[in-house]
């Protein structure tokens, strides 16, 4: 008797199910027991793969998706390339909105998926005309036939995260959790994963990572918007100039912020020491644990989730680029990849 072939239909049925790694170097002497939830896992390297999926197939539920639309996102790179991994299996169009802040490799990828991509300026307004989420809305109001994801508004975006991400930590945690760690950008992510594991024990502590130059660990403080919070920063999909309804702030006990410098250099870290080929938030994250752990925020036995969001193919020409890094002035000499290169000639 013949058996069936063990194959996946497509690279949909990849999304989920991401392992979770226990930290060994990066947390040597530090109280408490760490843990990635390694996104990269993913078959689109990220955790946007889960909102991508789950807001498209809601919409296809409610029928505003047939074969042929378009589909229309603001990105920073990852949700970007994930709408456009599922468009190609299901055969949308794909449009995208990205940031200038964008690394060119986010970009060149959403190109090589088929998606069409408008670059808009980074260091404008939220709703300036050239801002990326502006140039989505009317794009989408241009386009018959044509559905905006946008996450940053978006209650699915939170669904997925409760519905998939959330559930998980807590199975492979056993419910031992004490503490989630997300970085922060539409907070989808952490608010959904939260809204989770607080039903299922209110005692986990879950905080956000921030960057200097957004909105959010402010606004959670004092829910006052201050626009003097902002300026310019290099940390892709990490913090905001506004306030994005995705986030519940009310899921969230803390919020540290980070700095693009250390963030960076603790990305090259967690891949020269724990093998973890990570992105730039995935630094941001570590570096909040670094800065919680000094605060003596956790003791032993507790079980700290930290979540990397991506994979570190993404930042080839950012931070691990050593004239990138330079070139910010980050340039630390015990850092630098090309020392490793020689070249025989």
């Amino acid at each position: 008797m013949k058996k069936d072939i063990q194959v996946f239909d497509n690279v949909l049925q990849l999304i989920g199910k991401t392992p979770l790694i226990k930290l060994n170097k990066m947390t040597k002497g530090f109280e408490g027991d760490f843990f990635a939830k390694v996104e990269a896992f993913n078959p689109g390297h990220s955790s946007k793969d889960r909102i991508a999926l789950h807001i498209i197939e809601e919409a296809e539920r409610k029928g505003l998706l047939s074969l042929g639309d378009t589909i229309i996102e603001t990105t920073s790179g990852n949700t970007g390339f994930s709408i456009a991994m599922i468009s190609i299996i299901k055969g949308y169009e794909c449009i995208l909105a990205v940031s200038s802040k964008s690394s060119p490799d986010k970009i060149d990828m959403l190109k090589s998926m088929g998606a069409q991509v408008y670059v808009c300026p980074a260091n404008v307004k939220a709703d300036d005309p050239r801002s990326y989420y502006e140039v989505a809305k009317r794009l989408h109001n241009e386009i018959k036939g044509s559905v905006y994801i946008n996450q940053y508004f978006n209650q699915l975006n939170l669904d997925a995260h409760y519905h998939s991400t959330g559930p998980e930590i807590w199975e492979q945690t056993e419910g031992q959790i004490t503490h989630l760690v997300a970085c922060s950008g539409t907070g989808g992510t952490i608010s959904g994963i939260s809204k989770y594991l607080k039903e299922q024990n209110p005692e986990v502590k879950v905080i956000g990572v921030d960057a200097y130059g957004s909105v959010l660990k402010k606004y959670h403080e004092t829910r006052e918007f201050d626009e003097k919070e902002i300026y310019p920063y290099r940390i892709e999909g990490l913090g905001k100039n506004l306030i994005p309804t995705a986030t519940d702030f009310d899921l969230i006990d803390k919020f540290v912020k980070v700095t693009d410098e250390e963030s960076a250099h603790t990305a090259r870290e967690i891949s020269k020491t724990e093998g973890l080929f990570v992105g730039y938030t995935s630094g941001a994250a570590m570096q909040a644990i670094k800065q919680l752990n000094e605060e003596g925020e956790f003791k032993k036995g507790d079980k700290i989730v930290v979540i990397f969001p991506d994979h570190g193919s993404r930042y080839m020409s950012k931070v691990y680029s050593d004239k990138w890094m330079e070139d910010q002035g980050f340039f630390d000499s015990k850092t630098l990849i090309s020392e490793k290169i020689q070249y025989i000639k």
